[in-house]
């Protein structure tokens, strides 16, 4: 799969800066910035960590998303009470919408695995 975008324009409509990119070669992997380009890309996310075009992805349904959105709203809640510290700091609000993102992307992707894992063949679609 291919794509003909240069680097800078990918780092510029994504809103990342100059030579971002070359820092995901690095191995660093912030799960929000690769959701932003897999979607900016039209690509599944499991093509960006792993490089292999794999069979249709399941999809969520309302009620997963549903559910996903529940449990991010209480943790939302718990994440904004005073107290919370990260790195010795009081957390910043950026600092919790980053836990929250990540935390969503990783229901998703759990979500999506046990469908994948857990659904009868009879159900799945070819």
């Amino acid at each position: 799969m291919q794509r003909k975008i240069p680097i800078s324009r990918l780092e510029q409509d994504c809103g990342f800066s100059n030579g971002y990119i070359r820092k995901l070669k690095e191995g660093k992997f912030p799960s929000d910035r690769l959701l932003i380009i897999s979607e900016y890309l039209g690509l599944p996310l499991t093509y960006l960590t792993t490089g292999m075009e794999s069979k249709e992805e399941p999809q969520l349904n309302p009620r997963d998303e549903k559910d996903i959105k529940e449990i991010l709203s209480s943790t939302e809640q718990l994440l904004k009470q005073d107290g919370l510290m990260f790195d010795g700091q009081p957390a910043s609000p950026e600092a919790i919408d980053s836990i929250l993102s990540a935390m969503q992307i990783g229901m998703e992707m759990a979500k999506k695995k046990n469908k994948e894992k857990y659904t009868p063949k009879k159900y799945k679609k070819d």
